[in-house]
């Protein structure tokens, strides 16, 4: 069947231009979609002030964990369905596809109304100075975000799946809708409406709504390898376990750093005034805003990567390819890396431009001395092991693609909890504020080693398992 052609190429084109194909909208999907945030926060420095800029960073946790469970059910059902296509199953890959819909849905329902009940408890929890400016700003931010929950899980869970189907295409075009009505509306919203950060949070949700529809009207098309059949859905707790099964690992990934985005805004909160005096706290959340900003608009790449490979290496494991899905895990390793790097050298040497973006006007005057000293080195200190994060991510993932979502969990938790929380409350208390930003790279070195050590035995028992199936490629 034609339909079908555009699944099962993945295990007969060439690697390398069969990766180049789907990084490229993925790597471009990724970045537009990282600018939502990335966005919104250069609008509202420039349009409010960089103390409404540490009110965003406030409320990311949370917004975190509203991406984990898009992650969740997104990444495990289009795991799912391209290890059936590979297997030949198409019905069971509809059905996943079902599932996806209904429990994305069923989740934006229920944090919504979660979010809104409880909003002053939450945001009482996220790390600001008592009294602070930043904390009435992300409350007035948040209170419309919630709003949108259903339409943010929607398009971008949906995008896994039909990648997963060879339309990497689509999820690109779909992030690109929203992401380009977003940067329209948020200084129509911010600036000539003088809404402030509510016109950030309405530009954001409009453009998830608009997407959702673009990437849903696919999938109810004649056009996809498997279509959306709602009313054919019939749940199935089997069904569901297995599509958090696989998609649990980035779910527990994007929690923990959600736990890690609060330990870091509380940090900010308890040693920002004693480093960088009065007020401190919220200079230190906007400069640790700006560069996590940056370092996350240099990762979508990285992560681009990474799901491009997800439905080849997912394909060609069901397939039994096992030649194609070393070398297509060692291309992606390859391309991840050279990106960080690229951002690495970008980051280290001119951090000063980087933080431009989010001056009032574009004028660095109009920033208070002490951001001005104290965002670029935090940026620089954040990168210091950059270049070894696309290793991290792709290997990460690998394990996820070839079944065996308890490493990939163990993988992810070592960076994010296992190394990096400890090191983020002993190194503040042993030399503050700075000790909290050291704490990054420390952690990434340490996960980067524990994880090449675990790819390396992976990678020779992989070749083994090749040369007894004997069906290496020539």
């Amino acid at each position: 069947m034609p339909e079908m052609n555009k699944a099962s190429r993945l295990g007969v084109e060439p690697l390398g231009k069969l990766l180049l194909r789907f990084s490229i909208p993925a790597i471009t999907g990724m970045v537009v979609n990282a600018l939502y945030n990335i966005v919104d926060r250069i609008w509202v420095g420039r349009g409010v002030n960089e103390i409404a800029l540490g009110g965003l960073s406030l409320v990311m946790p949370v917004m975190t964990i509203f991406m984990a469970f898009a992650m969740l059910f997104g990444i495990g059902a289009a795991n799912m369905i391209s290890m059936r296509l590979g297997q030949g199953r198409k019905a069971d890959a509809e059905n996943a596809l079902n599932h996806c819909f209904f429990l994305l849905i069923g989740a934006g329902i229920v944090l919504m109304i979660v979010g809104i009940i409880f909003i002053e408890p939450i945001l009482s929890l996220m790390g600001a100075e008592e009294g602070s400016q930043a904390l009435d700003y992300a409350g007035r931010y948040f209170r419309i975000i919630l709003y949108g929950s259903v339409f943010g899980l929607l398009s971008f869970g949906f995008s896994h799946c039909t990648r997963a189907q060879g339309f990497p295409a689509v999820t690109m075009v779909s992030m690109i809708i929203g992401a380009g009505m977003n940067m329209i509306l948020d200084p129509i919203f911010i600036i000539v409406f003088g809404w402030g950060v509510e016109g950030a949070a309405w530009a954001t949700i409009i453009s998830q709504f608009v997407s959702a529809i673009w990437i849903l009207s696919f999938c109810f098309g004649k056009k996809a390898v498997i279509r959306l059949v709602p009313r054919t859905f019939r749940p199935s707790f089997r069904i569901v376990f297995d599509i958090m099964t696989f998609g649990i690992s980035q779910f527990l990934l994007q929690t923990v750093m959600s736990l890690v985005q609060l330990l870091f805004n509380q940090s900010m909160g308890w040693y920002g005034p004693e480093t960088l005096g009065p007020g401190g706290g919220d200079i230190a959340l906007s400069g640790l805003n700006i560069g996590m900003s940056v370092v996350m608009f240099i990762l979508m790449p990285i992560f681009g990567i990474n799901q491009a490979a997800q439905p080849i290496l997912g394909y060609n494991y069901g397939a039994k390819k096992f030649d194609r899905v070393r070398h297509a895990l060692l291309l992606a390793i390859a391309g991840a890396t050279f990106l960080c790097v690229a951002g690495f050298i970008l980051g280290e040497f001119f951090p000063d431009y980087l933080i431009l973006l989010f001056a009032p006007a574009g004028d660095p005057e109009r920033l208070s001395p002490a951001l001005l000293g104290f965002a670029p080195r935090v940026m620089r200190i954040m990168m210091v092991m950059l270049p070894v994060n696309g290793f991290q991510i792709v290997a990460t993932n690998f394990f996820v693609v070839t079944g065996r979502p308890k490493t990939s969990i163990f993988l992810s938790m070592l960076r994010q909890f296992i190394a990096l929380i400890p090191c983020i409350l002993v190194f503040g208390r042993l030399w503050g504020l700075w000790g909290v930003i050291a704490a990054m790279p420390v952690a990434d070195g340490f996960s980067f080693l524990c994880t090449g050590t675990m790819i390396f035995f992976e990678l020779k028992k992989l070749k083994k398992t090749e040369a007894r199936s004997g069906l290496r490629e020539t």
